[in-house]
Protein backbone atom coordinates (compact mmCIF):
# COMPACT_ATOMS: atom_id res chain seq x y z
CA UNK A 1 0.00 0.00 0.00
CA UNK A 2 1.33 3.11 -0.96
CA UNK A 3 1.69 6.81 1.03
CA UNK A 4 -1.23 8.14 -1.28
CA UNK A 5 -3.21 4.86 -0.29
CA UNK A 6 -3.06 4.92 2.96
CA UNK A 7 -3.98 8.76 3.02
CA UNK A 8 -7.18 8.01 0.70
CA UNK A 9 -8.45 5.32 3.72
CA UNK A 10 -7.97 7.86 6.45
CA UNK A 11 -9.27 11.31 5.20
CA UNK A 12 -12.24 8.84 3.74
CA UNK A 13 -12.76 6.54 7.35
CA UNK A 14 -12.48 10.05 9.10
CA UNK A 15 -15.12 11.76 7.03
CA UNK A 16 -17.55 8.77 7.28
CA UNK A 17 -16.96 8.21 10.85
CA UNK A 18 -17.55 11.86 11.72
CA UNK A 19 -20.31 12.72 8.89
CA UNK A 20 -22.41 9.45 10.98
CA UNK A 21 -21.59 11.32 14.07
CA UNK A 22 -23.52 14.58 12.72
CA UNK A 23 -26.76 12.57 12.68
CA UNK A 24 -26.09 10.84 15.42
CA UNK A 25 -24.45 13.59 17.74
CA UNK A 26 -28.20 14.62 20.23
CA UNK A 27 -25.63 18.56 21.02
CA UNK A 28 -26.03 20.46 17.88
CA UNK A 29 -23.12 22.42 18.63
CA UNK A 30 -21.21 18.97 18.52
CA UNK A 31 -22.68 18.11 14.97
CA UNK A 32 -21.68 21.23 13.65
CA UNK A 33 -18.47 20.67 14.95
CA UNK A 34 -18.47 16.92 12.98
CA UNK A 35 -19.56 18.62 10.31
CA UNK A 36 -16.48 21.42 10.36
CA UNK A 37 -14.23 17.61 10.73
CA UNK A 38 -15.73 15.99 7.20
CA UNK A 39 -15.19 19.03 5.39
CA UNK A 40 -11.32 18.78 6.34
CA UNK A 41 -11.45 15.62 5.37
CA UNK A 42 -13.49 15.67 2.26
CA UNK A 43 -10.57 18.72 1.53
CA UNK A 44 -8.41 16.35 2.14
CA UNK A 45 -9.81 14.03 -0.65
CA UNK A 46 -9.65 16.95 -3.05
CA UNK A 47 -6.07 17.53 -2.89
CA UNK A 48 -5.09 13.27 -3.58
CA UNK A 49 -7.46 14.51 -6.81
CA UNK A 50 -5.09 16.99 -7.84
CA UNK A 51 -8.35 19.04 -7.12
CA UNK A 52 -6.72 21.45 -5.19
CA UNK A 53 -8.96 24.55 -6.20
CA UNK A 54 -12.19 22.33 -4.82
CA UNK A 55 -10.09 22.23 -1.80
CA UNK A 56 -9.14 25.44 -1.02
CA UNK A 57 -13.09 26.61 -1.95
CA UNK A 58 -14.43 23.70 0.49
CA UNK A 59 -12.24 25.02 3.29
CA UNK A 60 -12.79 28.97 2.69
CA UNK A 61 -16.53 29.03 1.85
CA UNK A 62 -17.71 25.87 3.81
CA UNK A 63 -15.92 25.57 6.90
CA UNK A 64 -14.73 29.65 7.22
CA UNK A 65 -18.69 30.59 6.17
CA UNK A 66 -21.28 27.96 6.26
CA UNK A 67 -20.21 25.89 9.01
CA UNK A 68 -18.76 28.71 11.59
CA UNK A 69 -22.22 30.56 10.50
CA UNK A 70 -23.92 27.39 11.65
CA UNK A 71 -22.35 26.86 14.98
CA UNK A 72 -22.62 30.38 16.05
CA UNK A 73 -26.44 30.54 15.05
CA UNK A 74 -26.87 27.57 16.87
CA UNK A 75 -24.52 29.15 20.22
CA UNK A 76 -26.37 32.24 19.90
CA UNK A 77 -29.93 31.37 19.64
CA UNK A 78 -32.38 29.78 22.12
CA UNK A 79 -33.80 26.83 20.09
CA UNK A 80 -36.13 24.24 21.41
CA UNK A 81 -35.13 21.21 19.33
CA UNK A 82 -36.79 18.97 21.48
CA UNK A 83 -40.20 21.02 19.93
CA UNK A 84 -38.01 20.72 16.43
CA UNK A 85 -37.92 16.82 16.96
CA UNK A 86 -41.59 16.07 17.77
CA UNK A 87 -42.68 16.18 13.98
CA UNK A 88 -39.92 13.97 12.54
CA UNK A 89 -41.58 10.39 12.04
CA UNK A 90 -44.68 12.77 10.41
CA UNK A 91 -41.77 13.37 7.34
CA UNK A 92 -40.21 9.68 7.90
CA UNK A 93 -41.91 8.05 4.92
CA UNK A 94 -41.07 11.00 2.39
CA UNK A 95 -37.35 11.49 3.85
CA UNK A 96 -37.37 7.47 3.33
CA UNK A 97 -38.31 7.79 -0.49
CA UNK A 98 -36.01 10.58 -1.18
CA UNK A 99 -33.07 8.04 0.65
CA UNK A 100 -33.97 5.47 -1.59
CA UNK A 101 -33.90 7.58 -4.59
CA UNK A 102 -30.26 8.60 -3.66
CA UNK A 103 -29.63 5.68 -3.29
CA UNK A 104 -30.59 4.31 -6.74
CA UNK A 105 -28.76 7.09 -8.43
CA UNK A 106 -25.31 6.34 -6.06
CA UNK A 107 -25.62 2.25 -7.02
CA UNK A 108 -26.31 3.63 -11.24
CA UNK A 109 -23.07 5.77 -10.96
CA UNK A 110 -20.62 3.40 -8.92
CA UNK A 111 -22.61 0.15 -10.65
CA UNK A 112 -22.29 2.25 -14.03
CA UNK A 113 -17.83 2.52 -14.02
CA UNK A 114 -17.46 -0.79 -12.45
CA UNK A 115 -19.63 -2.77 -15.12
CA UNK A 116 -17.88 -0.73 -17.84
CA UNK A 117 -14.86 0.84 -16.93
CA UNK A 118 -14.55 2.46 -20.65
CA UNK A 119 -17.16 4.99 -19.89
CA UNK A 120 -14.37 7.23 -18.18
CA UNK A 121 -12.85 7.38 -21.65
CA UNK A 122 -15.93 8.60 -23.09
CA UNK A 123 -15.79 12.11 -21.08
CA UNK A 124 -16.47 14.72 -23.71
CA UNK A 125 -14.23 17.31 -21.99
CA UNK A 126 -11.19 15.30 -19.83
CA UNK A 127 -8.81 16.73 -17.31
CA UNK A 128 -5.92 18.03 -18.77
CA UNK A 129 -2.83 16.72 -17.39
CA UNK A 130 -1.46 18.89 -14.61
CA UNK A 131 1.81 19.48 -16.43
CA UNK A 132 -0.64 21.03 -19.46
CA UNK A 133 -3.08 23.32 -17.66
CA UNK A 134 -3.89 23.74 -13.74
CA UNK A 135 -6.59 22.78 -12.36
CA UNK A 136 -7.93 26.23 -11.40
CA UNK A 137 -7.42 27.41 -14.96
CA UNK A 138 -9.01 23.73 -16.24
CA UNK A 139 -12.09 24.14 -14.17
CA UNK A 140 -12.87 28.33 -14.95
CA UNK A 141 -12.13 27.44 -18.84
CA UNK A 142 -15.30 25.13 -18.72
CA UNK A 143 -17.01 26.93 -16.37
CA UNK A 144 -17.07 30.52 -18.17
CA UNK A 145 -16.97 28.94 -21.42
CA UNK A 146 -19.56 26.14 -22.04
CA UNK A 147 -21.37 26.20 -18.72
CA UNK A 148 -21.48 30.40 -18.46
CA UNK A 149 -25.33 30.32 -18.93
CA UNK A 150 -26.01 27.22 -16.63
CA UNK A 151 -23.32 29.51 -14.06
CA UNK A 152 -25.48 32.68 -14.35
CA UNK A 153 -28.67 30.76 -14.00
CA UNK A 154 -27.60 28.91 -10.76
CA UNK A 155 -26.34 32.33 -9.06
CA UNK A 156 -29.80 33.67 -10.37
CA UNK A 157 -31.89 30.75 -8.16
CA UNK A 158 -29.57 31.52 -5.41
CA UNK A 159 -30.23 34.95 -4.96
CA UNK A 160 -33.83 34.21 -5.60
CA UNK A 161 -33.92 31.67 -3.02
CA UNK A 162 -32.09 34.13 -0.78
CA UNK A 163 -34.77 36.94 -0.92
CA UNK A 164 -37.41 34.31 -0.31
CA UNK A 165 -35.73 33.00 2.86
CA UNK A 166 -35.77 36.54 3.69
CA UNK A 167 -39.06 37.60 2.90
CA UNK A 168 -40.18 34.40 4.49
CA UNK A 169 -38.07 35.00 8.15
CA UNK A 170 -39.09 38.28 8.16
CA UNK A 171 -41.53 39.01 11.20
CA UNK A 172 -43.04 42.69 11.52
CA UNK A 173 -43.21 43.72 15.10
CA UNK A 174 -45.60 46.47 16.30
CA UNK A 175 -43.45 47.52 19.49
CA UNK A 176 -40.66 48.33 17.13
CA UNK A 177 -39.94 51.64 15.14
CA UNK A 178 -39.46 51.44 11.59
CA UNK A 179 -38.40 54.10 8.83
CA UNK A 180 -41.45 55.36 6.74
CA UNK A 181 -39.54 57.61 3.77
CA UNK A 182 -43.12 58.02 2.47
CA UNK A 183 -43.82 59.68 5.37
CA UNK A 184 -40.35 61.53 6.27
CA UNK A 185 -40.53 62.64 2.53
CA UNK A 186 -44.53 64.05 3.14
CA UNK A 187 -43.27 65.83 6.02
CA UNK A 188 -43.54 69.79 6.05
CA UNK A 189 -42.84 73.08 8.73
CA UNK A 190 -46.57 72.07 10.15
CA UNK A 191 -46.18 68.72 11.24
CA UNK A 192 -42.31 68.82 11.41
CA UNK A 193 -42.71 71.13 14.40
CA UNK A 194 -44.36 71.08 17.43
CA UNK A 195 -44.60 74.18 19.84
CA UNK A 196 -45.12 72.88 23.54
CA UNK A 197 -46.16 75.49 26.19
CA UNK A 198 -44.79 74.56 29.71
CA UNK A 199 -46.59 76.33 32.76
CA UNK A 200 -43.94 77.46 34.97
CA UNK A 201 -43.07 74.99 37.35
CA UNK A 202 -43.88 71.74 35.39
CA UNK A 203 -41.48 69.93 33.16
CA UNK A 204 -42.42 68.49 29.72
Amino acid sequence: MGLQALFFYLFAFVAVASAFMVIWSKNPVHSVLFLILVFFNAAGLFLLLGAEFLAMILLVVYVGAVAVLFLFVVMMLDIDFTELRAGVLEYAPIGAIIGLILAAELIVVVGGTVISPEIAKTVAMPIPALTERTNTAALGDVLYTNYVYFFQIAGLVLLVAMIGAIVLTLKHRTHIKRQDIARQVARNPATAVEVVKVKPGQGV
